[in-house]
């Protein structure tokens, strides 16, 4: 019944690409996304104009980059808020090791609600504001999903990043336009190698772009 009158009120059918994408944690993705549906604009995660597209706008468009991280790595998430991309990306990768970095208490209290319901052991989560951070340059790579800028985001990720790891942010269709406003703090971060690529073309009906970068 539940799943009835969620469909009823407007949530997006899971498209038939998400069974490949999650593979045999597909159900852990379900239960997810059931559960970021019913609370999450109550819990302001999301808003209301978020839940016909909920699938394909921010499930899909987050794990479609899972396969842009090493084995074995340990990723930071900046911002974490509802989990998008990193308790997604969590479900999809259990071989990384994925930090959520989120300040708000609210967003925490979610996100450690979902990570004991889910039973993810790969997921530690700490409640501090992503310049605030304290155990220096220590994470292979970094990630974030619609948290700022980049020329912003820069100096809160770069310096959370292990000399040759890796910046991994997913960005809207700005983000060619986003690096070239960004060339001062590339500069002064030391950051190579930074492009954008596309990630589900063919795949996934919304692919996704991300900026990449790897730290000096």
């Amino acid at each position: 019944m539940a799943d009835v009158s969620r469909e009823t009120s407007g949530v997006e059918s899971e498209p038939a690409e998400a069974a490949a994408l999650f593979g045999a944690r597909i159900d852990l993705a379900r239960r997810f996304t059931a559960d970021l549906a019913a609370e999450g604009e109550e819990r302001g995660l999301i808003g209301p104009l978020e839940l016909p597209r909920l699938w394909n706008r921010h499930i899909l468009n987050s794990a479609i980059a899972a396969p842009l991280f090493a084995p074995g790595s340990r990723v930071g998430d900046i911002g974490s808020g509802a989990g998008l991309p990193g308790l997604v990306l969590a479900i999809a990768r259990p071989d990384v090791r994925w930090v959520l970095i989120e300040p708000m208490e609210r967003r925490v209290a979610w996100l450690t609600e979902q990570v004991q319901s889910l039973g993810l052991d790969n997921v530690e989560i700490v409640r501090v504001r992503g310049e605030d951070w304290d155990e220096g340059a220590t994470l292979d790579a970094v990630t974030a999903r619609a948290v700022s800028a980049f020329r912003t985001l820069i100096p809160l990720t770069a310096p959370l990043v292990r000399d040759g790891g890796e910046l991994v942010l997913l960005k809207g269709a700005n983000a060619e336009n986003e690096i070239g406003a960004a060339e001062k703090q590339i500069r002064k971060f030391r950051l190579s190698h930074v492009r954008v690529e596309t990630v589900g073309v063919g795949t996934i009906a919304e692919p996704t772009r991300v900026i990449r970068a790897t730290v000096r």
